[in-house]
């Protein structure tokens, strides 16, 4: 569990370090005091679910993120990308396509050389 928790916190700072917001300015958004959250950063404290939805507020990110980076959405799997976009029915099949080799040359495909 410690693992899923310093995992967290290292999310929470590259969140909020990413978005220029000072751990003070976080704390304040989020209604927590600044030495709580900087503990949540370090991996000592291990929030709850409440206090995860209002950092996530607090970092305009969503909590499912942070639920999930707490190990609080466990045995749900990640939709499929690739799957998602072959079965959106908006979209034609070259469009299907094209999305799907952006989306391999982002993640890279084992199946496929880099030209």
């Amino acid at each position: 569990m410690k693992h899923k928790v310093s995992d967290l916190g290292s999310f929470i700072r590259q969140q909020r370090e990413r978005s220029a917001i000072s751990m003070r300015k976080l704390a304040e958004r989020a209604g927590i005091s600044n030495p709580y959250l900087s503990q949540i950063e370090r991996g000592l404290r291990k929030p709850s679910a409440e206090i995860l939805k209002r950092i996530a507020r607090g970092l305009s990110v969503s909590a499912e993120s942070l639920f999930e980076r707490a190990g609080l959405l466990e045995g749900r799997d990640a939709p499929d990308v690739e799957d998602a976009i072959g079965s959106d029915s908006t979209l034609t099949e070259r469009q299907k396509q094209a999305l799907t080799q952006i989306y391999r040359s982002f993640v890279g495909d084992p199946n496929e050389e880099n030209s």
